[in-house]
């Protein structure tokens, strides 16, 4: 009998959230998605010793203030666990710009084209890589100009439709509506439990595929941050799910029938919109659960790229 994870690969791209070498060698997914947390994790283990050190000795030659050696070799050891999975996976594999970024978009920019350029000098060119920038305004319109360079933008910290609207008309490449965290905020809110077909996340990158395949947007839209199989299971047919090891060997586990969910012929009349500065803000201003859950990720993802930086800075120290 065919296996969950194989029904969902025939309607779905299905994408590995982790940076876990040996997860990914084993499932085998088209792409992989990383950010500060992910990075983190990976150079904990013993693969990427001798990357860290390669990257310790390279920082300690370089000139300039200690903080700036430090910020310099992490964001090359981010490189390099992306570099790693771009071996293993035929697609594309996402790297992070440093989350205190997310409201610079000069900053933004540059750094963007400095990953591109750090991933170019170990021969991987830019059409095997997404940059993930937070999905705030600056964030947005950094992707913009990015994109008009060729270089495609995966959206992350995605928590809302305007969002979404917002990422469509800058002509970004992908999206990553965050499914889990929507569902972990209104359980707190509500105290309610959900079910797969009432999850307020589902529903949500439900809403937003609708929108974009009725309105002909190509964007692509990835649903992200699962918290069980079911979240996954009812958004079937959706464009791409990033999931986590733990929950792609569950599905590998599972031989039940798996039916679509999404389809682009499937779609309910949703009149397209058009946003500028003052409407996005005042639609994030109106939705606590986005504005929270997206400050409180950029928060996160600072707290590990500060964590990341520390570990250097002892390194090389």
């Amino acid at each position: 009998m065919t296996s969950k994870l194989e029904q969902l690969r025939s309607m779905t791209t299905v994408v590995a959230d982790t940076g876990d070498i040996e997860a990914v060698a084993r499932l085998k997914p088209v792409d992989c998605t990383t950010n500060p947390t992910i990075v983190l994790k990976a150079l904990g283990t013993d693969m990427f010793d001798e990357a860290f050190a390669e990257e310790i000795a390279w920082g300690k030659k370089q000139g300039g203030s200690p903080e700036a050696a430090a910020g310099a070799v992490a964001d090359r050891l981010a490189v390099a666990v992306g570099a790693k999975l771009t071996s293993l996976v035929p697609g594309r594999v996402s790297t992070e710009v440093d989350a205190d970024l997310s409201f610079d978009t000069k900053g933004s920019i540059d750094k963007a084209r400095e990953i591109v350029a750090a991933y170019k000098e170990r021969g991987i060119e830019k059409d095997r890589i997404l940059i993930k920038l937070a999905s705030t305004w600056e964030g947005i319109r950094a992707a913009e100009v990015l994109q008009k360079e060729g270089i495609d933008c995966n959206l992350t910290l995605l928590f809302s439709k305007v969002q979404a609207i917002a990422c469509a008309e800058a002509k970004v490449f992908l999206i990553s509506p965050f499914v889990g965290r929507i569902l972990d905020w209104h359980k707190k809110s509500t105290g309610e439990d959900y079910t797969a077909e009432t999850d307020p996340g589902v529903k949500s990158v439900r809403e937003i595929y609708n929108y974009y395949k009725v309105n002909g947007i190509e964007t692509i839209v990835m649903g992200a941050s699962f918290r069980n199989a079911g979240e996954i299971e009812a958004l079937a047919g959706c464009d791409r799910l990033t999931i986590s090891p733990a929950l792609l060997d569950e599905l590998d586990k599972d031989t039940g029938t798996l039916p679509r969910k999404l389809s682009a012929e499937k779609t309910t009349p949703d009149a397209a919109v058009s946003l500028d500065e003052k409407a996005f803000r005042w639609a994030m201003n109106e939705d606590a659960m986005a504005t929270e859950k997206l400050a409180e990720g950029i928060r996160s993802f600072a707290k590990d790229l500060g964590t990341l930086r520390d570990k250097v800075s002892k390194a090389l120290a």
